[in-house]
Order: C-alpha cells, then structure tokens, then sequence
C-alpha cells in the first residue's frame, strides 16, 4: 500500500489527489484473490427490522423482487427461530428466502449430513444470494467445513453462487467469517492486548470471501473493537483491515468498492507501514493510520482511493478553521464509540494530537498495564464535514499505542 489517493471534492467536480507513502519493504504475498463476480453485505451486527438501507441492499443485489435467498442460521444458538426472523425480514423487502438446515443446534437434524447433501447444495447454487444470520461464528465454519479441512458441498455452492454474481451477506457472526482470520475465543480486549493472541484460541480461520488481504471485524465502535484488531492483523501479516459497526453494513462489490451504508459507519485500518519494537515485552505498535468511513462514504481496496458521500462533497475540512479548542483526551478510549468521538473531536480541533486511556478496574489494589492510544494528524490527515447534519470522515490519522504503568487505586475519595 505505497499510496492512498482522496478524491478532493471543492464543489460538482472532483480531482484526485495522491499522498505518497515512503515505500515499504516487501512482504509475503497472499494466496490470489479468488475471482468472483459477486457482492459481499458485511453486517455488524445488531440489524434492526427497520433498517431498509441495509435490507433492501441484500435484496436489490440478489435481483430484487423474488430474488431466491439461502439462510443460514448456523451461529444461532436457537437456529429454528433465527431463521423464521431472518426469512420473515427478507420477505418484507421482496425476497422469497428459504432456510437451509444446516446447523450444530438444530432439533432432529444431523448438520454434517445436511452440508454435504447434494440436493440442498444445489438449491443452494441456484439461488441469488446467501444470508448468514449471528450467534457464534465458530458454528457456521465447523458447519460447513469438513474435519479434514475440506469444504462442505454447502460451501462450495455458497462459492459457486458466489463467484457467478451471487449476494453474500451475513450479520455479525456472519460477518466474522468474511475474512480468511476470524475471532475464534476471543479474550476481553484488554486482556487480548496484554496477552496477545494464538491461532486456535483467540483465531482461527474463517471463509475469506473478502480475500486473504483484508480482515474484518464486527460490533466495532459501540463495543470498542477496534483496539483487538490491531494484535490480530500483526499477528497474520493482514496491512488492511475493516471493522463495521452495529446496524451499519459495508457492501463490497466485485471492483473491490467498499461502501458503507445503515445508521452508522466503518474504521479502516492500514498497518502497511506500522512498526513494533519487539525488544518491549508489552504490546506496543507505531504508525498505524486509522480512517473513519461514514454511512454513504465509499473507499476503493484495490486504488485505496476514498470518495466522501454525497451530503460532503465539497465539505472537505480546512485545517485553520476549526471549531474546537483545548486538549482532546478520553479516559476509557474503549468505551461505546469513544474511539470515534476522540477522531471527530481532534480533526476539529487546534489541537495536534489526542490522547486516549485504556485500563481495567480503577479501584483494584495492585499495579497494572494500561495503554495509551496517541491519535496525531499527518500530512495526509483529512476530514470531510456533512452540509446537512454534524456528521464526519476523518482519514488517515496517525496511531500509536504503548504500554504504560497504571497506578492502583487509581483515585482516593476526599
């Protein structure tokens, strides 16, 4: 990722401007892209029935009107009820969905039989798109791929329909299974940063739709995610990650555009040059850019180039006039969406650079490592402002995490 190109919009027209990073040294290539002329709907959980952007998205890209939808309740701990829900959501939007019992949960049914039954993978194939409900994410891949590692007849027609322009779609759990890693038994996040993570533990692999160069993450702002994507993406050598928050989709189409859509948004992650010093014995890592994506921004993973929604064109942010004065500091940078509040805060602010603190049990009787996020503009630092409501993009500002003590108790009552 040499270059990230922003598309500047100063009224009607656009004009493509180009950042340049310093290069990066080589890396290991990734297994090729599979080639597939479909659409990915990545969910981040918690869709409301109401959210007509996101639901009308699934059905639109499956052929709209009677598009024939495969659903799949595999993560639901009560698979029978999730996918009477599911269908009955897709069917208010037009969709004729049926649902595929292949599922670990599932009363009087044998889920492996199920996944390699040839004639429910072939009505599988024939369908216009595939819908994967949540739960546990560890159920849909122990579901559809065999103990030996190899693919499911279920799966193999999810990629088949896939690859010939097929919809697929899944809402948190099935949304963890769009990259080639996903969160298996994930620790709490701090935990997961102070004890880092291993394959068949924390991860494991996923179904990789979206390819092997991106991985993906779900529930991210209001549960504070984006912190635990970071060890991950080092970990598994990934230079680009995208995490989606609740309510709120990411469609992916065959060209690699990315667009968010529903009630919130998206962080982009770019490790492509971040940096640890690996002589600390605590997690720590410099560089990395983190990117706010805004419902109806659009970014391309392939040009890397950003095209802001519509309500910002031409609301590209003028760093000498900004509204905010002071420092710009969170003590829980964890917190419910706080990660994107301290981003909106700082590129509209006189302020250089904002600090954010993550810790555990303030009142606890023993020392402990906490961390310490650094958000800095760059160069490359923009923000784009909405003419309509007080809505933000904010691409391309600097993150640094580093460990640091934490005295306990942290306060003491006066």
């Amino acid at each position: 990722m040499g270059f990230v190109t922003l598309l500047a919009f100063t009224g009607p027209a656009a004009t493509a401007q180009t950042l340049e990073k310093v290069p990066e040294e080589p890396v290991e290539a990734r297994a090729p892209l599979p080639v597939a002329k479909g659409s990915l709907v990545i969910i981040g959980g918690g869709l409301r029935a109401d959210n007509a952007d996101v639901w009308q998205k699934i059905v639109s890209l499956a052929g709209g009107k009677g598009a024939r939808i495969a659903v799949f309740p595999s993560a639901s701990g009560n698979p029978e009820r999730a996918a009477a829900t599911s269908i009955a959501y897709l069917k208010k939007y037009g969709a004729e969905p049926f649902a595929v019992p292949v599922a670990q949960r599932l009363a009087n049914s044998d889920y492996r039989k199920a996944a390699d039954d040839a004639a429910l993978a072939e009505k599988i194939r024939k369908a216009d798109g595939v819908y994967f409900a949540g739960g546990d994410q560890a159920r849909i891949t122990q579901a559809l791929i065999r103990e030996n590692g190899t693919r499911t007849r279920a799966l193999e027609a999810i990629w088949d329909l896939y690859r010939r322009g097929g919809v697929v779609a899944g809402t948190s759990a099935g949304a963890a299974i769009m990259s080639s890693t996903m969160f298996y038994r994930p620790d709490a996040i701090l935990a997961m940063l102070r004890g880092g993570v291993k394959d068949g533990q924390e991860i494991a692999p996923g179904l990789g739709f979206i390819g092997d160069d991106v991985f993906v993450d779900q529930h991210l702002l209001v549960r504070g995610r984006f912190a635990r994507m970071i060890p991950v993406m080092l970990a598994k050598n990934y230079k680009l990650g995208l995490g989606v928050d609740e309510d709120s989709a990411m469609v992916i189409n065959a060209q690699r555009e990315v667009e968010v859509i529903g009630y919130t948004g998206a962080l982009l992650m770019d490790l492509s040059l971040a940096v640890t010093d690996t002589s600390k014995p605590d997690f720590n890592v410099s560089n990395v850019r983190i990117s706010y994506l805004d419902r109806g921004d659009k970014f391309n993973i392939i040009t890397q180039s950003f095209t802001p929604s519509p309500d910002k064109a031409g609301g590209r942010m003028d760093p000498a006039r900004t509204a905010l004065r002071g420092p710009v500091f969170s003590n829980d940078i964890l917190g419910n969406n706080a990660v994107v509040n301290i981003m909106e805060r700082l590129i509209d602010s006189d302020q250089e650079e904002a600090i954010g603190i993550a810790s555990g049990n303030p009142r606890s009787t023993t020392p402990e490592v906490g961390f310490e996020f650094r958000f800095t503009k760059t160069p490359e630092t923009v923000g784009y402002l909405s003419n309509t409501v007080e809505a933000y993009s904010v691409l391309n500002i600097r993150l640094d995490i580093r460990p640091i003590d934490i005295p306990r108790p942290l306060y003491r009552y006066r």
